[in-house]
């Protein structure tokens, strides 16, 4: 629809747009008192979820793994006939706030709403010593 040009310039604003929420995740943790680890990732999350999300969370050692039934933005776009630009955004935008918060951080989207029926993604955090710059 906008072209290899115009859809780059899209996947570069989803990611500045993305690390800098990211960057701000981060500061609210450090303004509570909290490094940027990965047990302190959600608590200080900036967006809230709706009811208007189905969701599954599950916590390991080093890991945030989720699984997204039902997402408001996911439907909109299949309503919308934006399938492309609606996988463009979710395979980025993950990625982007994770790094943001600490550029050490690992995510796995190995399943997408728009693709598979469900989003389903793992945060990784290996050493939780190494915190963003």
């Amino acid at each position: 629809m906008y072209g290899d040009d115009g859809e780059k310039t899209i996947q570069e604003g989803i990611w500045e747009f993305g690390e800098n929420r990211g960057y701000g995740i981060a500061q609210r943790a450090r303004v509570n008192g909290q490094d940027n680890t990965i047990e302190n990732y959600l608590p200080n999350y900036d967006m809230g979820r709706s009811e208007l999300f189905t969701i599954e969370e599950n916590y390991t050692p080093g890991e945030i793994e989720q699984t997204f039934k039902v997402c408001p933005l996911g439907q909109q776009w299949a309503d919308d006939n934006m399938h492309k630009y609606g996988l463009v955004y979710c395979t980025i935008i993950d990625d982007a706030i994770a790094h943001g918060y600490n550029n050490k951080f690992n995510v796995v989207h190995d399943e997408l709403l728009l693709k598979h029926g469900q989003c389903h993604f793992r945060f990784q955090l290996e050493d939780e010593e190494k915190e963003n710059d």
